[in-house]
């Protein structure tokens, strides 16, 4: 077994920046997703990873798992394993994937989540789950956001982004265009409360940025606005619990025999 001991090898190199830079993500059209969770999700949603990546002391634990996915593992020595992770105590699995493309035409999408400025990694991670596990499958994201691909928003995705086609650094106003379907925000107060709006037919959900929520331009494209009523007196709602009550609720009008 080879095993690649220098943090300098150009590879290593390469990962790490994989790890640690947007840009370089984007050029490449690369990423680098970390943990078996991870590695199973994308090979169970049918992809296939371009690199297999294996630290020494892990090697002899992931073996079954590397026969099973068909793909020779590059072993690398712990501490240079270490440098190419973004987890404090990495499990000793990561896979270099291709970046998805999205190429389905946004005006046959039945649903759809457009994310404004949303920084927060955990927060845009987090929307991403809650929404494939309500069936929405298209997520455009503005200029401004988190990296969709960061391993922050990967690991906060649990492998949603596996399932969905993401669109980043997106003019959102052309993206509800190509949408068609009508656009609905969640506004802190002075919307339709969430049990009484008309949820049916094609929605696009548009969430803002912590703290200043959907911008005035946008949220003027929206013909249905929102509100979650707060019994308990809060202001607010974090950006993720909002967008998962409102999946919730729609998922649960459309196909009310599995709720």
């Amino acid at each position: 077994m080879t095993v690649i001991t220098s943090r300098d090898n150009p590879r290593v190199r390469r990962w790490r920046e994989l790890t640690e830079d947007a840009r370089t993500r984007r050029k490449a059209k690369r990423a680098l997703i970390e943990g078996e969770h991870l590695v199973s999700a994308f090979v169970e949603s049918g992809k296939r990873i371009e690199e297999l990546l294996l630290s020494k002391s892990a090697a002899a634990r992931f073996e079954a798992l590397a026969r099973q996915i068909g793909k020779t593992p590059l072993v690398l020595g712990d501490a240079v394993f270490r440098s190419i992770a973004d987890t404090e105590t990495p499990a000793g699995i990561a896979a270099e994937i291709a970046l998805p493309e999205a190429t389905s035409d946004l005006g046959a999408a039945r649903s759809c989540i457009f994310l404004e400025g949303i920084q927060d990694a955990g927060n845009v991670g987090a929307i991403l789950r809650s929404a494939r596990a309500f069936g929405i499958r298209h997520a455009v994201l503005s200029k401004g956001c988190a990296d969709a691909w960061s391993p922050k928003v990967l690991r906060a995705g649990m492998g949603a982004h596996f399932g969905m086609e993401i669109r980043e650094n997106a003019d959102l106003a052309d993206a509800l265009e190509r949408f068609g379907g009508r656009a609905a925000c969640t506004v802190t107060r002075g919307g339709t409360a969430l049990k009484g709006a008309d949820l049916s037919g094609r929605i696009g959900w548009i969430f803002g940025a912590e703290g200043q929520g959907v911008s005035r331009a946008l949220a003027a494209r929206a013909s249905l606005k929102v509100t979650i009523p707060m019994p308990g007196g809060a202001q607010s709602l974090n950006v993720a619990a909002a967008a998962a009550i409102c999946f919730y609720e729609a998922a649960r009008r459309g196909d009310p025999d599995t709720f």
